[in-house]
């Protein structure tokens, strides 16, 4: 594999001519760094789910450019998932539309719905516009890491993840660290109203105040697979445990204001809630490599992004 640093429009080009010949690409996004392939590539989509070792009838998220782009992907689009793209992307929300005849079975999990996003991460934009001037149609990207593990949010992580799974003839391109830190939002269009299935940075109280549309939480169960609703997921190798007592050589996180157990090891304390999803991931992979046992976390109250962190933190633990 290559590793492209500060990346040059050239540099970009030659990811994008690797996707359109059929390798992988890891890049980042705003949400996570997501592991690509030419999403009408079956062979090169297989390599993703044996790259990560995923369940096959787990679907992909295929992400485009623009708006523009949607027809392509989608059909019966409704008019207010036409208002949530108009509002929300670029970013981090995935929606799920019925599948046009492009998604096939080995996009879709073989389902009748394709779940589709627009990256807001400049190297992202620029990857997809080069690889759409090559006749590309999207690009098929869930996280790049192994299936159930932590999502990476830096190209380090991606190494540590994926780094010796993939050839020498594809790409990793490091943008940096991801600004959310958390994986998009997921929204059910396939229905009315509007359905959350995996909350993420777009929030229920964002929806209804910008696109002025009711949209149920996680309330209502639709009978569809998407990514990240597997009980056990985004889990380090070390125990995760919720607001609970850490004990002598137990990795701790908790909001600045909350205090240090005696003898724990403070792993994070972020000022935010945003800073708390942004830091997330890095740390739970610090408490991995300093071989820790046990991390406690202290979850943060609320909703809006701190039930999107609350989601992800309940699924690492393990339980």
């Amino acid at each position: 594999m290559e590793i492209i640093s500060n990346p040059t429009h050239g540099e970009i080009k030659k990811a994008a001519k690797a996707l359109n010949d059929g390798h992988l690409v890891a890049f980042p996004t705003e949400t996570v760094y997501g592991l690509g392939a030419d999403a009408t590539n079956e062979k090169s989509v297989s390599r993703i789910y044996s790259v990560k070792g995923r369940p096959t009838d787990h679907p992909l998220i295929v992400h485009i450019s623009s708006i523009n782009q949607l027809e392509k992907w989608a059909i019966e689009i409704p008019d207010y998932a036409i208002k949530l793209a108009e509002e929300f992307w670029p970013g981090p929300m995935t929606l799920i539309l019925k599948r046009s005849d492009l998604a096939k079975n080995f996009i879709t999990g073989g389902q009748d719905n394709v779940g589709v996003r627009v990256p807001s991460h400049p190297l992202a934009f620029e990857l997809l516009n080069e690889f759409e001037k090559l006749g590309g149609l999207g690009i098929a990207a869930p996280s790049a890491n192994r299936f159930g593990a932590v999502s990476p949010t830096s190209s380090k992580a991606v190494v540590e993840e994926i780094g010796s799974k993939l050839s020498n003839l594809d790409f990793i391109i490091d943008g940096g660290k991801s600004n959310v830190g958390l994986e998009s939002t997921i929204i059910d269009c396939t229905n009315e109203p509007p359905a959350i299935l995996r909350p993420g940075a777009i929030t229920v109280e964002m929806i209804n105040f910008f696109a002025h549309l009711e949209v149920h939480g996680q309330d209502r169960k639709a009978d569809i697979r998407v990514p990240g609703l597997f009980k056990v997921h985004y889990s380090p190798k070390a125990d995760v445990v919720l607001d609970s007592n850490a004990i002598s050589g137990d990795g701790f996180i908790a909001l600045a204001w909350i205090p240090t157990p005696k003898n724990a090891i403070r792993l994070g304390a972020p000022n935010s809630i945003e800073e708390f999803a942004k830091e997330l991931y890095e740390l739970l992979r610090q408490g991995d490599n300093m071989k820790l046992k046990r991390i406690v976390i202290c979850s943060p109250t609320g909703d809006g992004l701190a039930l999107a962190i609350r989601d992800r933190l309940n699924k690492a633990t393990k339980k």
